[in-house]
Formats: C-alpha cells, sequence, structure tokens
C-alpha cells in the first residue's frame, strides 16, 4: 500500500491536483475536512465527538482526527493506496501518522509538495475568492494569517520529510497541466 501526503501552501492547487492523482494511480483521498463531515454525517463515535466540538465552536484535536484516518485506512478497500490531503500539518501530526502506519509496517512513500511564493498564495486565494464566492478567502488579514500560519506550524515538515529522502517538491508555477506532468514525473517513481 502506498501513502502520499500532499503537502503545499494554502492556494497551491493541492485540490486542483488531487483528483488528477488519485484517478491515475488508483487513491483514496482523504481530506481532512471531507473526512470530519463523513464522520458526522454516518453518526460514528468519533464524529460525534467532532460535532460537539465543532458546535462549540472549539477545534477538533489532533487524536480524534488522528482516528478517523486510522479508521479510513482500515475501512477503504480495492485501492492501491491514499492521498492524504490537510493533514499532517504540524511536527506532532506527522509522528502521529507515522506511529499510525507502522503497526502495520507500512510508511509513508512520499510527500509531494506543490510550492509557489507567497505572492502567488495571496493572487491564487484573491482570485478564488471573487470565482467562488469565499468570503473567507477575501480579506487580506486573513490570508496572511493563513501564510504565516502555513510558515510557522506546516513548513517545518519539510525538513522531517526530507530528512527520511521522502519530501519531492514540485514547482507550482504554471499551467494546470504542466504542475501535473511534474507530479506525475515525481510519482511514476513509486
Amino acid at each position: 500500500m502506498k501513502y502520499y501526503v500532499l503537502f503545499g501552501p494554502p492556494g497551491a492547487g493541492k485540490g486542483t491536483q488531487a483528483t488528477a492523482m488519485v484517478e491515475k494511480y488508483n487513491l483514496h483521498h482523504i481530506s481532512t475536512g471531507a473526512l470530519l463531515r463523513k464522520e458526522i454525517a454516518a453518526g460514528t463515535e468519533l464524529g460525534l465527538q467532532a460535532k460537539s466540538l465543532i458546535e462549540k465552536g472549539c477545534l477538533v484535536p489532533d487524536e480524534v482526527v488522528e482516528g478517523m484516518i486510522e479508521s479510513e485506512f482500515k475501512s477503504v478497500k480495492g485501492v492501491d493506496g491514499f492521498l492524504l490531503d490537510g493533514f499532517p500539518r504540524t511536527l506532532p501530526q506527522a509522528e502521529a501518522l507515522d506511529a499510525i502506519l507502522a503497526k502495520n509496517a507500512e510508511e509513508v512513500t512520499a510527500t509531494v509538495s506543490i510550492m509557489i511564493p507567497d505572492a502567488m498564495i495571496m493572487e491564487r486565494i484573491k482570485g478564488r475568492a471573487l470565482k467562488e464566492g469565499r468570503a473567507d478567502d477575501a480579506s487580506e488579514d486573513v490570508i496572511n494569517n493563513r501564510i504565516a500560519t502555513y510558515h510557522n506550524q506546516t513548513e517545518p515538515l519539510i525538513e522531517y520529510y526530507r530528512k527520511s529522502e521522502k519530501y519531492h517538491e514540485i514547482d507550482g508555477i504554471g499551467t494546470i497541466e504542466e504542475v501535473r506532468d511534474r507530479i506525475f514525473n515525481v510519482m511514476n517513481k513509486f
């Protein structure tokens, strides 16, 4: 089984590229937001925990998200692997993912990191706000906070995965097809 981590700053095109990656390599896409909604809709114990926290305006703790991901690994059949999108975002989450996979003598296959400069992040997110009517993407302060959070909390994962030689950086500048070709060139190695 292959386990890919899709990585990059907000607006890098992860969602756009994930669909093609899933189709080409027979992967199951695990987006943490979609996973939370699925578990809540199914009324699972983890979903009920998450729903209660979300309704109170609290963040869902790592342990709950990790439990959902582990459950997804165990329950999804008929795929060649998983594409994790939105998890891990911090070093403790990366360590937890390693521990979950180690239980079954598995490990992260590769981290595919789509990188773009901060100015392009701002430009793309503002464009998405106009196109999709997303108010949360319209404020420069909110966008700047998301960029800062990415740099402070998520970017340290680059070194974490680089040390284990699982980090593969993709230039995210270009057409969707150009970026997709770069991603496929990396993934074809696995």
